[in-house]
Protein backbone atom coordinates (compact mmCIF):
# COMPACT_ATOMS: atom_id res chain seq x y z
CA UNK A 1 0.00 0.00 0.00
CA UNK A 2 1.29 3.26 -1.20
CA UNK A 3 0.20 6.56 0.12
CA UNK A 4 0.13 9.40 -1.04
CA UNK A 5 0.75 11.42 2.05
CA UNK A 6 0.16 14.54 1.15
CA UNK A 7 -3.11 14.47 -0.37
CA UNK A 8 -3.89 12.25 2.82
CA UNK A 9 -2.86 15.35 5.27
CA UNK A 10 -4.58 17.69 3.30
CA UNK A 11 -7.63 16.17 3.10
CA UNK A 12 -7.19 15.01 7.14
CA UNK A 13 -6.90 18.89 7.94
CA UNK A 14 -9.84 19.93 5.88
CA UNK A 15 -11.87 17.09 7.57
CA UNK A 16 -11.18 17.23 11.33
CA UNK A 17 -12.26 20.72 12.89
CA UNK A 18 -9.02 22.47 13.76
CA UNK A 19 -10.50 23.06 17.17
CA UNK A 20 -8.46 19.17 17.84
CA UNK A 21 -5.00 20.77 19.76
CA UNK A 22 -2.06 19.78 21.70
CA UNK A 23 -2.01 20.89 25.34
CA UNK A 24 -0.04 24.15 24.37
CA UNK A 25 -2.72 25.01 21.84
CA UNK A 26 -1.31 24.04 18.82
CA UNK A 27 -3.44 22.30 16.36
CA UNK A 28 -3.00 18.54 15.12
CA UNK A 29 -6.07 17.75 13.34
CA UNK A 30 -3.97 16.40 10.29
CA UNK A 31 -1.92 14.59 12.07
CA UNK A 32 -4.72 12.93 14.19
CA UNK A 33 -6.70 12.81 10.97
CA UNK A 34 -4.03 11.31 9.21
CA UNK A 35 -3.35 8.70 11.91
CA UNK A 36 -6.92 7.87 11.93
CA UNK A 37 -6.90 7.02 8.05
CA UNK A 38 -3.89 4.96 8.28
CA UNK A 39 -5.53 3.24 11.17
CA UNK A 40 -8.28 2.81 8.75
CA UNK A 41 -6.51 1.55 6.05
CA UNK A 42 -4.68 -1.39 7.70
CA UNK A 43 -7.51 -2.36 9.31
CA UNK A 44 -9.76 -2.68 6.14
CA UNK A 45 -7.13 -4.13 3.68
CA UNK A 46 -4.29 -5.56 5.19
CA UNK A 47 -1.19 -4.77 3.93
CA UNK A 48 1.88 -6.35 4.33
CA UNK A 49 4.01 -3.12 3.53
CA UNK A 50 2.80 0.23 3.98
CA UNK A 51 4.87 3.13 2.57
CA UNK A 52 4.29 6.90 3.03
CA UNK A 53 5.25 8.26 -0.01
CA UNK A 54 6.78 12.24 0.24
CA UNK A 55 7.31 15.37 -1.69
CA UNK A 56 10.49 16.28 -1.54
CA UNK A 57 9.84 18.83 -4.20
CA UNK A 58 6.23 19.18 -4.76
CA UNK A 59 6.98 21.40 -8.07
CA UNK A 60 10.18 20.25 -9.53
CA UNK A 61 12.18 22.77 -11.73
CA UNK A 62 12.47 19.89 -14.54
CA UNK A 63 8.64 20.04 -14.64
CA UNK A 64 8.45 23.72 -14.53
CA UNK A 65 10.84 24.21 -17.10
CA UNK A 66 9.23 21.98 -19.46
CA UNK A 67 5.47 23.97 -18.61
CA UNK A 68 5.99 27.34 -16.72
CA UNK A 69 2.66 27.38 -15.90
CA UNK A 70 2.78 23.82 -13.84
CA UNK A 71 1.52 24.48 -10.51
CA UNK A 72 2.09 27.93 -10.34
CA UNK A 73 -0.89 29.07 -9.18
CA UNK A 74 -0.20 27.32 -6.15
CA UNK A 75 2.95 28.97 -5.29
CA UNK A 76 3.25 31.36 -2.20
CA UNK A 77 3.26 34.95 -3.11
CA UNK A 78 5.92 35.76 -0.55
CA UNK A 79 8.87 32.75 -2.09
CA UNK A 80 12.23 34.87 -1.97
CA UNK A 81 13.21 35.48 -5.78
CA UNK A 82 16.31 33.04 -6.20
CA UNK A 83 14.80 30.25 -3.71
CA UNK A 84 12.96 27.15 -4.06
CA UNK A 85 9.06 27.53 -4.74
CA UNK A 86 7.18 27.15 -1.17
CA UNK A 87 3.95 25.96 -1.51
CA UNK A 88 0.70 27.74 -0.59
CA UNK A 89 -0.32 25.98 2.70
CA UNK A 90 -2.77 26.89 5.29
CA UNK A 91 -0.95 28.56 8.30
CA UNK A 92 -2.07 25.94 10.69
CA UNK A 93 -1.31 23.17 8.64
CA UNK A 94 2.52 24.11 7.88
CA UNK A 95 3.71 23.35 11.31
CA UNK A 96 2.25 20.08 12.12
CA UNK A 97 3.82 18.68 8.80
CA UNK A 98 7.70 17.58 10.99
CA UNK A 99 5.18 16.64 13.54
CA UNK A 100 3.87 13.74 10.96
CA UNK A 101 7.19 12.97 10.06
CA UNK A 102 8.38 12.43 13.21
CA UNK A 103 5.31 10.27 14.33
CA UNK A 104 6.24 7.96 11.49
CA UNK A 105 9.50 7.61 12.11
CA UNK A 106 8.78 6.48 15.87
CA UNK A 107 6.27 4.53 14.63
CA UNK A 108 8.41 2.45 12.13
CA UNK A 109 6.30 3.36 8.83
CA UNK A 110 8.09 3.92 6.11
CA UNK A 111 8.38 7.92 4.23
CA UNK A 112 10.30 7.85 1.17
CA UNK A 113 10.86 10.84 -0.11
CA UNK A 114 13.74 11.77 -3.14
CA UNK A 115 14.75 15.19 -4.50
CA UNK A 116 13.71 16.74 -7.49
CA UNK A 117 10.68 14.55 -7.13
CA UNK A 118 7.08 14.80 -5.77
CA UNK A 119 5.66 11.72 -4.07
CA UNK A 120 3.61 10.81 -7.34
CA UNK A 121 7.26 10.01 -8.84
CA UNK A 122 8.08 7.67 -5.54
CA UNK A 123 4.82 6.17 -6.01
CA UNK A 124 5.26 5.30 -9.95
CA UNK A 125 8.88 4.25 -9.10
CA UNK A 126 7.32 1.18 -6.10
CA UNK A 127 4.50 0.44 -8.78
CA UNK A 128 7.11 -0.42 -11.28
CA UNK A 129 9.03 -2.17 -8.72
CA UNK A 130 6.00 -3.86 -7.30
CA UNK A 131 6.32 -7.91 -7.51
CA UNK A 132 2.94 -8.24 -6.29
CA UNK A 133 -0.63 -6.39 -5.70
CA UNK A 134 -0.27 -2.76 -5.11
CA UNK A 135 -2.92 -0.06 -3.69
CA UNK A 136 -2.21 3.67 -3.92
CA UNK A 137 -4.59 5.90 -1.41
CA UNK A 138 -4.36 9.35 -3.43
CA UNK A 139 -6.89 12.17 -3.74
CA UNK A 140 -4.95 12.62 -6.46
CA UNK A 141 -6.66 11.56 -10.29
CA UNK A 142 -2.72 12.02 -11.62
CA UNK A 143 -2.13 8.34 -10.90
CA UNK A 144 -4.94 6.72 -12.36
CA UNK A 145 -2.20 6.46 -15.54
CA UNK A 146 -1.02 3.67 -13.07
CA UNK A 147 -3.99 1.34 -12.68
CA UNK A 148 -3.18 -2.12 -14.22
CA UNK A 149 -5.30 -4.85 -13.82
CA UNK A 150 -3.02 -7.51 -15.20
CA UNK A 151 -0.25 -6.15 -12.38
CA UNK A 152 -2.78 -5.41 -9.86
CA UNK A 153 -2.44 -2.33 -9.59
CA UNK A 154 -5.12 0.13 -8.37
CA UNK A 155 -5.97 3.55 -7.04
CA UNK A 156 -8.20 3.62 -3.88
CA UNK A 157 -10.04 7.25 -4.29
CA UNK A 158 -11.11 8.73 -0.73
CA UNK A 159 -14.71 9.88 -1.32
CA UNK A 160 -15.45 10.46 2.60
CA UNK A 161 -12.53 10.26 4.86
CA UNK A 162 -10.90 6.63 4.19
CA UNK A 163 -14.06 4.59 5.05
CA UNK A 164 -15.39 4.62 1.37
CA UNK A 165 -13.33 4.18 -1.21
CA UNK A 166 -13.59 4.49 -5.08
CA UNK A 167 -11.92 1.23 -6.04
CA UNK A 168 -10.47 2.53 -9.60
CA UNK A 169 -9.27 -0.36 -11.56
CA UNK A 170 -9.50 -0.63 -15.92
CA UNK A 171 -13.13 -1.23 -15.86
CA UNK A 172 -14.20 1.58 -13.87
CA UNK A 173 -11.55 4.12 -15.65
CA UNK A 174 -12.92 2.64 -18.71
CA UNK A 175 -16.17 3.61 -17.90
CA UNK A 176 -15.43 6.73 -17.13
CA UNK A 177 -13.48 8.22 -19.12
CA UNK A 178 -13.14 5.78 -22.06
CA UNK A 179 -9.56 5.23 -21.33
CA UNK A 180 -7.50 2.40 -19.58
CA UNK A 181 -4.38 3.55 -17.03
CA UNK A 182 -1.89 3.71 -19.68
CA UNK A 183 -3.92 5.76 -21.78
CA UNK A 184 -5.07 7.99 -19.03
CA UNK A 185 -1.58 10.15 -19.47
CA UNK A 186 -2.71 11.33 -23.33
CA UNK A 187 -6.47 12.54 -22.04
CA UNK A 188 -4.96 14.40 -19.25
CA UNK A 189 -2.73 16.20 -21.04
CA UNK A 190 -5.19 16.53 -23.78
CA UNK A 191 -7.95 18.27 -21.42
CA UNK A 192 -5.69 19.53 -19.50
CA UNK A 193 -5.88 20.62 -15.51
CA UNK A 194 -6.36 23.48 -14.28
CA UNK A 195 -5.36 22.72 -10.44
CA UNK A 196 -1.95 21.57 -11.98
CA UNK A 197 -1.39 24.56 -14.29
CA UNK A 198 -1.34 22.18 -17.60
CA UNK A 199 -3.43 24.52 -20.43
CA UNK A 200 -4.47 21.35 -22.09
CA UNK A 201 -5.53 21.97 -26.55
CA UNK A 202 -7.86 24.95 -26.30
CA UNK A 203 -11.51 23.53 -27.35
CA UNK A 204 -10.48 19.81 -26.46
CA UNK A 205 -12.38 18.41 -23.18
CA UNK A 206 -12.73 15.50 -21.40
CA UNK A 207 -15.10 13.89 -23.88
CA UNK A 208 -13.11 15.02 -27.56
CA UNK A 209 -10.02 13.49 -25.88
CA UNK A 210 -11.60 10.40 -25.13
CA UNK A 211 -13.15 10.00 -28.97
CA UNK A 212 -9.89 10.87 -30.19
CA UNK A 213 -8.18 8.46 -28.53
CA UNK A 214 -10.60 5.60 -29.14
CA UNK A 215 -10.02 6.69 -32.93
CA UNK A 216 -6.73 7.10 -33.14
CA UNK A 217 -5.24 5.16 -30.35
CA UNK A 218 -2.51 7.63 -28.83
CA UNK A 219 -1.17 11.48 -28.37
CA UNK A 220 0.98 10.21 -31.38
CA UNK A 221 -2.10 8.88 -33.79
CA UNK A 222 -3.97 11.63 -32.98
CA UNK A 223 -0.68 13.83 -34.07
CA UNK A 224 -0.16 11.43 -37.49
CA UNK A 225 -4.22 12.32 -38.01
CA UNK A 226 -3.12 15.94 -37.76
CA UNK A 227 -0.66 15.62 -40.81
CA UNK A 228 -3.22 13.10 -42.38
CA UNK A 229 -5.73 14.88 -44.95
CA UNK A 230 -7.78 12.02 -44.85
CA UNK A 231 -8.43 11.74 -40.99
CA UNK A 232 -11.78 12.73 -39.85
CA UNK A 233 -10.24 15.59 -37.78
CA UNK A 234 -12.96 18.73 -37.59
CA UNK A 235 -11.61 21.59 -39.14
CA UNK A 236 -11.41 23.51 -35.56
CA UNK A 237 -9.41 20.11 -33.86
CA UNK A 238 -7.09 20.04 -36.55
CA UNK A 239 -6.36 23.75 -35.96
CA UNK A 240 -5.87 23.55 -32.47
CA UNK A 241 -3.78 20.60 -32.63
CA UNK A 242 -1.33 21.60 -35.19
CA UNK A 243 -1.14 24.91 -32.33
CA UNK A 244 -0.46 23.31 -29.90
CA UNK A 245 2.61 20.75 -31.39
CA UNK A 246 5.28 22.68 -28.76
CA UNK A 247 2.81 21.90 -25.48
CA UNK A 248 2.01 18.07 -27.31
CA UNK A 249 5.85 18.00 -27.51
CA UNK A 250 6.63 18.11 -23.80
CA UNK A 251 3.47 17.97 -22.10
CA UNK A 252 3.76 14.01 -21.71
CA UNK A 253 7.15 14.13 -19.62
CA UNK A 254 5.18 16.57 -17.48
CA UNK A 255 2.03 14.23 -16.97
CA UNK A 256 3.79 10.78 -16.59
CA UNK A 257 4.72 9.81 -13.23
CA UNK A 258 8.87 9.16 -13.37
CA UNK A 259 9.35 4.94 -12.87
CA UNK A 260 12.80 5.28 -11.97
CA UNK A 261 13.76 7.12 -9.75
CA UNK A 262 16.75 6.62 -7.18
CA UNK A 263 15.01 5.74 -4.08
CA UNK A 264 17.01 4.78 -0.48
CA UNK A 265 16.99 2.06 1.27
CA UNK A 266 14.29 1.31 3.82
CA UNK A 267 11.99 -1.28 4.77
CA UNK A 268 8.57 -0.90 4.03
CA UNK A 269 7.04 -3.92 6.28
CA UNK A 270 3.96 -2.77 8.37
CA UNK A 271 5.33 -2.06 11.56
CA UNK A 272 3.85 -4.25 14.13
CA UNK A 273 5.08 -2.40 17.29
CA UNK A 274 6.76 0.90 17.23
CA UNK A 275 10.47 1.53 16.17
CA UNK A 276 10.94 4.21 18.89
CA UNK A 277 8.12 3.46 21.82
CA UNK A 278 10.10 5.79 24.23
CA UNK A 279 9.95 8.79 21.46
CA UNK A 280 6.63 7.84 20.77
CA UNK A 281 5.05 7.93 23.93
CA UNK A 282 6.94 11.91 24.61
CA UNK A 283 5.13 12.86 21.12
CA UNK A 284 2.14 11.51 22.29
CA UNK A 285 2.07 13.62 25.66
CA UNK A 286 3.84 17.11 23.77
CA UNK A 287 1.12 16.68 21.11
CA UNK A 288 -1.77 15.04 22.67
CA UNK A 289 -1.98 12.31 20.19
CA UNK A 290 -3.29 9.72 22.83
CA UNK A 291 -7.06 8.48 21.55
CA UNK A 292 -6.11 8.75 17.47
CA UNK A 293 -2.45 6.86 17.96
CA UNK A 294 -3.53 4.02 20.34
CA UNK A 295 -6.27 3.43 17.79
CA UNK A 296 -3.53 2.86 15.48
CA UNK A 297 -1.09 1.14 17.58
CA UNK A 298 -4.59 -1.56 18.15
CA UNK A 299 -4.95 -1.92 14.77
CA UNK A 300 -0.86 -2.44 13.72
CA UNK A 301 -0.68 -5.03 16.54
CA UNK A 302 -3.31 -7.11 15.49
Amino acid sequence: MLLDTASLYFRAYFGVPDSVRAPDGTPVNAVRGLLDFIGRLVHDHRPDELVACWDNDWRPQWRVDLIPTYKAHRVAEETPAGQTDEEEIPDTLSPQVPIIQDVLAALGIARVGVTPYEADDIIGTLTARAKGPVDIVTGDRDLYQLVDDARQVRVLYPLKGVGTLQVTDEAWLREKYGVDGAGYVDLALLRGDPSDGLPGVPGIGEKTAAKLLDAYGDLDGIMAAVDDPKAKLTPSQRKRLDESRAYVAVAPKVVRVAGDVPLPDFDPALPHEPRDPAALEALADQWGLGGALQRLLTVLQH
